[in-house]
């Protein structure tokens, strides 16, 4: 008997058909969602910091927690961000807040690996 595998990133993988009130199966990269709550955690064990992390709840109804990479943010309660699978694993979360796209702005003050952080390029 094979053991079927959990799927890494379920809330990028269901939409919900308005129009019919139900869900349906239909994958997508990325996921739009509107911050629920803002705050911050610690890593598990071995790792020391304070991580910043978004409470989401995204246009398919489900509610996830995402991590904000980068330093410094300006995303509060009611922001619309976009969210991409990819696991933080100290802090045990399996999605990401993509920056420099709809309200999440990009990392100031980034001169290397900018693409990641939505950093414009300096002049």
């Amino acid at each position: 008997m094979k053991l079927a595998r959990k799927p890494k990133s379920v809330a990028l993988r269901r939409t919900f058909n308005t129009l019919q009130n139900r869900p349906n199966f239909s994958p997508s990269p990325f996921k739009r969602g509107v911050c629920i709550k803002v705050t911050t955690k610690t890593p598990k064990k071995p790792n020391s910091a304070i991580r910043k992390i978004a409470r989401v709840r995204l246009t398919n109804g489900m509610e996830i927690t995402a991590y904000v990479p980068g330093i410094g943010h300006n995303l509060q309660e009611h922001s619309v961000v976009m969210v991409r699978g990819g696991r933080v694993k100290d802090v045990g979360l399996r999605y990401q807040i993509v920056r420099g796209v709809l309200d999440a702005g990009g990392v100031e003050n980034r001169k290397k690996g900018r693409s990641q952080y939505g950093a414009k390029r300096p002049k």
